[in-house]
């Protein structure tokens, strides 16, 4: 399983439930990538979802504690839970939020970051994995630019990972 999110500088990954910021270009590439996949969210992700509902062509599996269903998505009440379906459904994508990301990090192979070189005011946050030790930073691309924000995609990997034999993802 890997996981992958937008990160500003200060690795804030949002405020009050959804983007500050949004490249249109990391928006693609989420689609393409995930496409198929299985996507582990949590609810407050959920509802910023188009028309706060699952993303199609994909096995939504919602970790809450709130809902009882959700039409087009299988409900997950803790994380094993969510490990569990995903485990039927490879490959899988953990996607946010804060809570969801730092209950599932510790059973990714592998993030994809998205680094938006802006400092939009937030109060979500994913771990900083430059300063963890349990990551490298295994790929950065160029620095690309929309509307005069910088932004470069890069691939994190658990510091005892193999480089995959495939990088069809273009990282």
């Amino acid at each position: 399983m890997d996981a992958v999110v937008a990160v500003y500088n200060n690795w804030g990954i949002g405020r009050g439930g959804t983007q500050p910021l949004v490249i249109p270009e990391d928006r693609r590439f989420f689609r393409e990538l995930t496409r198929g996949a299985a996507l582990i969210a949590g609810r407050r992700t959920l509802e910023d979802f188009p028309d706060s509902r699952p993303l199609k062509g994909r096995v939504n599996i919602i970790l809450t504690r709130t809902l009882a269903e959700i039409e087009g998505a299988l409900i997950a009440r803790c994380a094993q839970e969510a490990l569990a379906l995903a485990a039927a459904h490879e490959p899988a994508f953990v996607i946010g939020g804060e809570s969801v990301y730092r209950a599932l990090l510790p059973y990714c192979r592998s993030v994809y970051v998205t680094k938006i070189f802006a400092r939009p005011d937030c109060d979500a946050f994913f771990p900083n994995l430059d300063e963890s030790g349990d990551w490298r930073l295994a790929r950065q691309g160029e620095t690309r630019e929309h509307e005069g924000i910088g932004y470069a995609f890069a691939r994190y990997e658990r510091s005892d990972a193999k480089e995959p034999e495939d990088s069809s993802a273009g990282l």
